[in-house]
């Protein structure tokens, strides 16, 4: 990981520009999780786990996507 923190707006762009890419209930999952405040790090986490979703192997989406879910639940 990078030790930029990113901003709450940097993680909702960054889910919007990568949602076409992911499921439609994570999508949701992770937009309703966001309506809360979360420390730097989580924000960091997510932001890291979206970054470049879309040029990510089959088998890298499915552990991220596992990731994102352990850290939403």
């Amino acid at each position: 990981m990078c030790n930029i923190d990113h901003s709450f707006e940097d993680v909702i762009n960054k889910l919007e520009t990568q949602q076409c890419f992911l499921s439609e209930f994570l999508v949701e999952d992770l937009h309703e999780f966001l309506k809360n405040n979360h420390s730097q790090q989580i924000l960091n986490e997510i932001f890291h786990l979206l970054k470049k979703y879309d040029l990510a192997s089959k088998e890298e989406r499915e552990k991220r996507n596992e990731q994102l879910m352990l850290l939403i639940s």
